[in-house]
């Protein structure tokens, strides 16, 4: 790292390494990070594939080896795009190395996972951050600030789901998705992070106790390698899951990739002793507060459209009104991670965050299978 570059290397270079791309390459044509990131090397399996992806994006160099990019001295940032089985490996010899971990979601596959990654990076002393990137659209935001000021009261309940419909087609081949030793489960896992990170940062409290049930709609599916062979769906397709967090409040978490018609739903509703909140990810822009103090003639739900220049982040971008999307996310976390870099110091959610959402994964898994309510 010189005085004002970031060298960044990106291990994936699918769904998740468009993204980031595009985050690190926007962050300084909106914002004014403490330090310019360079996009140094990308690193993937497909030379043919990679090589177009670098061209695309203005990566300088590419690398198949992901060893051989951790150990270089010119790297500043490990990127981690990569799918959820490799992220304990890659991510302890990442923070081994003295690398900065801007690391996907989930986190990892087991709690001892977790944990050993949370120990590396803590030993290392780099900046290490799990990309739960919903936190940081303007009207979420703005939600854990209204209750931080008790404009809801006390919190009774947190209502949470995020449904997905890509498995309604039966012929859909199994993926690394749908394979337990790879995936750690299904929409509990993969989704579920999301949902229970959202859970911890808006009502600020930890779970105490959860029970969970989840459920297979289809058992088995064509190989994506061999269609004509048929094997075992090892992961579920749906759950639901209920728990108390330690300040009182009941919580409910839904996930599920068979809500036929929600392509990438995920909500949240929060209701408490003075007010209630709402919002949808498919009207990210937009958070509905009901206020118990409205005068009656006046009572109701009210739309707050989180694009002022008030609401965090926004007045980087367009003029109120002019809504933003689900990319703008990637470029909010790309900037606070840079400028934590720079500052040395902590960013949220981080690795112990994605340690003790594990946690809660893990209970709701152990659950599942033996029908019994879980304490943490």
């Amino acid at each position: 790292m010189s005085q004002d570059t970031l060298n960044i290397a990106l291990l994936g270079h699918r769904f998740m390494g468009r993204a980031h791309s595009n985050a690190w390459l926007q962050s300084t044509h909106f914002f004014d990070p403490k330090l310019k990131p360079v996009l140094k090397v990308a690193c993937g399996r497909d030379e043919a594939d990679l090589q177009a992806f670098a061209d695309r994006w203005g990566w300088e160099e590419i690398e198949t080896d992901w060893k051989k990019v951790i150990a270089r001295d010119d790297i500043d940032v490990i990127d981690i795009a990569l799918p959820t089985f490799m992220h304990a490996e890659v991510t302890i010899a990442a923070a081994e190395a003295g690398k900065h971990i801007f690391c996907e979601k989930p986190f990892a596959n087991t709690l001892e996972e977790s944990e050993a990654m949370l120990a590396a990076a803590k030993k290392a002393g780099v900046v290490h951050y799990v990309n739960h990137n919903y936190r940081r659209c303007p009207a979420v935001f703005l939600a854990k600030q209204m209750i931080d000021e008790g404009a809801l009261g006390e919190i009774y309940h947190w209502r949470g789901a995020y449904q997905q419909s890509w498995l309604v087609n039966k012929d859909h081949p199994i993926d690394w998705k749908l394979k337990r030793k790879l995936a750690a489960a299904g929409p509990l896992w993969d989704l579920g992070s999301h949902a229970i990170d959202l859970a911890h940062f808006i009502v600020g409290s930890d779970f105490k106790n959860l029970t969970c049930q989840s459920k297979n709609f289809v058992t088995q599916r064509p190989l994506a390698e061999s269609p004509e062979q048929i094997a075992d769906v090892e992961v579920e397709c749906a759950a639901l899951m209920m728990g108390e967090f330690k300040n009182g409040a009941l919580a409910s978490i839904e996930t599920t990739r068979y809500a036929t018609g929600r392509r990438n739903r995920h909500t949240f509703e929060i209701y408490g002793s003075k007010g209630s909140l709402s919002w949808d990810m498919e009207d990210m822009n937009r958070l509905k507060y009901f206020n118990q103090d409205d005068p009656e003639k006046a009572v109701g739900w009210r739309d707050i459209l989180a694009t002022e220049r008030c609401h965090d982040y926004v007045k980087n971008w367009w003029p109120p009104g002019h809504i933003i999307g689900y990319e703008h996310t990637f470029v909010h976390a790309v900037v606070d991670f840079i400028d934590a870099v720079a500052d040395g110091t902590s960013l949220f959610p981080d690795f112990s965050d994605g340690a003790k959402i594990t946690r809660v994964l893990e209970a709701a898994l152990e659950s599942a299978e033996s029908g019994a309510r879980v304490n943490l």
